[in-house]
């Protein structure tokens, strides 16, 4: 399928997929959330995709919502509005809860949902001069759909200060704050550096891992999640691909699935 505002494309068992609309700054309205929507269909679909990277086209991640498209809504009943933001929860869930592992690469700025794009992503690296800003506050509005990924990722405590503030903060500060995971100079050497990592894990363990860690994030650990723990550990143990990294490990040789991904 060819897309207006979005790229994807599959190598090496990653998918690539890049917001392109770089004449303004790669804001998002519904065309984009329906085509990013639809491009997450088909990595979850792809059998051959194993890692997805989440980058921008031109010199910033995006600005967040597009400003037509928010005049738009000022137009529309509440019920509409409704509809509408629900596609943007769905957009952010739907990357959030991907299968497969994530990584965004943020240049530039990274205003409001673009924030909430890279708090849905397992890894995020950004340039020195990257920037950060919750600027919903200043247009009067608030940073909604994407506050649960982003409180998870960077606290309560910086959230109260950012999303009501709306002050722009650096990639030193995001890193700080857990939002980031690396601040790079180069891009394409870091992200082989992670592709390498992943490619050369079970990918069975990884989607496992994946899971695992949605399923017990900010939950008490009780009998009920200790029981949880004991059962994915022994259900990925008796699998063919924990059974096969165990015997790999054994027999001091690279497993099956490293040896595809060379």
């Amino acid at each position: 399928m060819s897309y207006r505002f979005i790229t994807l494309t599959f190598a090496n068992q990653v998918a690539t997929l890049r917001l392109n609309r770089p004449e303004v700054h790669n804001a998002f309205d519904d065309v984009m959330i329906s085509e990013l929507l639809d491009a997450f269909q088909q990595i979850e679909q792809a059998p051959d995709c194993r890692l997805v990277v989440l980058a921008s086209n031109g010199r910033n991640f995006s600005a967040g919502a597009d400003l037509g498209w928010m005049r738009s809504m000022a137009d529309k009943n509440y019920d509409e509005n409704m509809a509408d933001a629900g596609e943007l929860a769905q957009l952010m869930q739907r990357l959030d809860e991907l299968s497969k592992p994530t990584i965004a690469l943020v240049q530039g700025a990274a205003f409001g949902g673009a924030v909430g794009l890279a708090a849905c992503c397992d890894i995020v690296l950004a340039e020195q001069r990257t920037s950060f800003c919750l600027s919903e506050v200043k247009i009067g509005l608030i940073p909604a759909v994407i506050s649960p990924y982003v409180m998870r990722a960077i606290g309560t405590r910086q959230a109260r200060r950012y999303m009501l503030t709306a002050e722009r903060f650096a990639a030193t500060e995001a890193l700080q704050m857990g939002l980031v995971h690396e601040i790079v100079d180069d891009f394409d050497t870091a992200l082989t550096r992670y592709t390498d990592a992943m490619l050369g894990n079970s990918p069975a363990a990884v989607s496992a891992a994946k899971q695992l860690i949605a399923d017990l994030d900010q939950q008490p650990i009780d009998a009920t999640h200790q029981r949880l723990t004991i059962e994915r550990i022994a259900a990925i143990r008796v699998s063919s691909e924990g059974q096969e990294g165990l015997s790999a490990f054994l027999e001091k040789r690279s497993p099956n699935w490293k040896k595809d991904s060379q």
